[in-house]
């Protein structure tokens, strides 16, 4: 237990110091976008006194390394400016649009995990049969096109063909609740409205499907092929020897160790998540923080273009540490070498 703990304070440490490499290079990537902050958040008609007043207020007047230093004091305080896209706090408009990514990306996370990992070793258990053969195809196809095809494939068939579930939204119109979480499905619940849980869960389901189709079938296809390469291990010849069923020895011989690299990319996968976000964001109207984040990209939304992408690979930074945690606690050969050490 105390090396797991040194093994996260190390992690943490690191985490942190990449997060302040991110600050720095975010904050310089967005002064350099071209076009005037001030200028597009006042409008053409804006006289220059009102403009360089604007420049004043966002201290872009100052040297890059009084601004960054204005930033961080700014950061440590928890205050990330104001968002000239939608004039409020930045953080204000982070908990109110991150929830519902987090949310989509938490569900399609889970999906790749229940779906993938299962797929990948029913693949590799019947391999060179048909069950075999038919997974194989259709992970091919799903890891062929991105997640914005899948949407609008889903859309076509499961909202206007098969008019089956909602196209926009996070819930039904007629249905209030008091925000708690910000996540739709707890919220319904801690208010008892079951109808409500419902109505949130058919309406996630088409979006999060899509944003993890592409996961399940890297997850599948990576457990089959770690699964064949463990079945040719000694180990699993001598539990063939020992008369083992084959459902224990897929299970618990073939499974676990194969568990290892896929969890590592499944982890890489379900922090990519909140970038490939936008466009499933955009087909079905989530109203998530990807699609905060492109718009405020496009009106050079300084404060909040910074506050999004820092949110953003916090979310990233936290998902590997605890993958490489898991993968430390599941393979003993990582804590062995820790203890050599």
């Amino acid at each position: 237990m105390t090396r797991i703990l040194v093994r996260l304070l190390r992690r943490l440490a690191t985490t942190l110091l990449v997060l302040f490499g991110v600050s720095i290079l975010i904050f310089l990537i967005a002064r350099i976008i071209p076009g005037d902050p001030a200028r597009i958040a006042l409008g053409p008609r804006a006289s220059e006194a009102q403009v360089e007043q604007m420049r004043a207020a966002l201290h872009l007047d100052e040297p890059l390394v009084v601004q960054y230093v204005l930033f961080l004091g700014d950061l440590f305080r928890g205050d990330l400016g104001i968002s000239l896209y939608t004039n409020r706090p930045v953080t204000t408009d982070i908990a109110q649009f991150l929830p519902a990514t987090l949310e989509l990306v938490f569900l399609a996370g889970f999906l790749m995990i229940a779906l993938g990992l299962p797929l990948g070793a029913i693949s590799a258990r019947y391999r060179g049969r048909w069950p075999d053969n038919l997974i194989r195809v259709l992970t091919l196809m799903t890891v062929s096109a991105p997640a914005f095809v899948w949407a609008v494939v889903l859309v076509l068939v499961f909202s206007y063909y098969l008019p089956l579930f909602p196209i926009a939204g996070r819930m039904d119109e007629a249905i209030r609740i008091t925000p708690v979480t910000g996540f739709m499905i707890i919220d319904t619940l801690i208010a008892g409205r079951w109808d409500g849980f419902v109505s949130a869960l058919h309406h996630i389901l088409l979006p999060a499907f899509a944003l993890s189709l592409s996961g399940i079938g890297q997850a599948a296809r990576l457990t089959r092929a770690n699964m064949i390469t463990t079945y040719g291990q000694p180990h699993i010849e001598m539990a063939q020897a020992y008369g083992f069923s084959e459902r224990r020895i897929a299970a618990r011989y073939a499974f676990r160790p194969s568990l290892i690299p896929s969890l590592t990319i499944l982890g890489l996968d379900f922090a990519a998540l909140l970038g490939n976000a936008f466009l499933v964001e955009v087909i079905f109207a989530w109203p998530g923080i990807s699609r905060y984040g492109v718009g405020v990209i496009l009106q050079k939304d300084l404060n909040a273009i910074v506050g999004t992408v820092m949110i953003i690979s916090a979310t990233f930074l936290i998902a590997n540490l605890i993958v490489d945690l898991l993968v430390s606690i599941i393979n003993p050969r990582l804590r062995l070498s820790e203890k050599a050490e």
